[in-house]
């Protein structure tokens, strides 16, 4: 049986004006074959809420730095289990949206592990999502930015 380490996150569907979405492209330090696209955000501190957690995320890895009220309620929310670095996770996470006209990402705030582990950065378009054969987290997220987007 897996033992699972509980973590709480908050991530953010950063929107521009041509409503694509901005993914991180990473991958797993235990596991160099496995890659993937994911969205800006990351782990809460203790006591902290999942809106300022976002928002510290945000401006850490994007340089992109917005009041956590700037981001209003969660528009997706999920548990998912997964292995990073050979410990397995079970993480509690809300996803918000913030649009922006546009956004040249600066990832000088990247920690270690960020720059040990993240290889680029795009942004993409629902129908790209929808194309691509690339691996993407969470599964369902042209559902969801649809959705948020109020385009379902």
């Amino acid at each position: 049986m897996t033992e699972y380490r509980p973590r709480r996150a908050a991530r953010v569907l950063v929107v521009d004006d041509a409503e694509r979405v901005l993914l991180f492209h990473g991958v797993d330090p235990g596991r160099r074959e496995h890659y993937y696209w994911f969205t800006p955000g990351g782990g809460l501190s203790p006591g902290e809420s999942p809106q300022a957690g976002a928002a510290r995320e945000l401006a850490e890895e994007t340089g992109l730095e917005r009041a956590a009220a700037d981001l209003g309620r969660p528009v997706f929310q999920e548990t998912t289990e997964f292995p990073f670095d050979g410990v397995w996770y079970r993480q509690e996470q809300e996803f918000f949206l913030l649009r922006v006209p546009s956004w040249a990402v600066d990832t000088a705030g990247f920690n270690e592990v960020e720059r040990d582990s993240i290889t680029d950065h795009r942004w993409w378009s629902i129908d790209e999502l929808e194309r691509t054969k690339e691996r993407y987290y969470p599964d369902e997220l042209p559902t969801v930015l649809r959705r948020a987007l109020g385009k379902d």
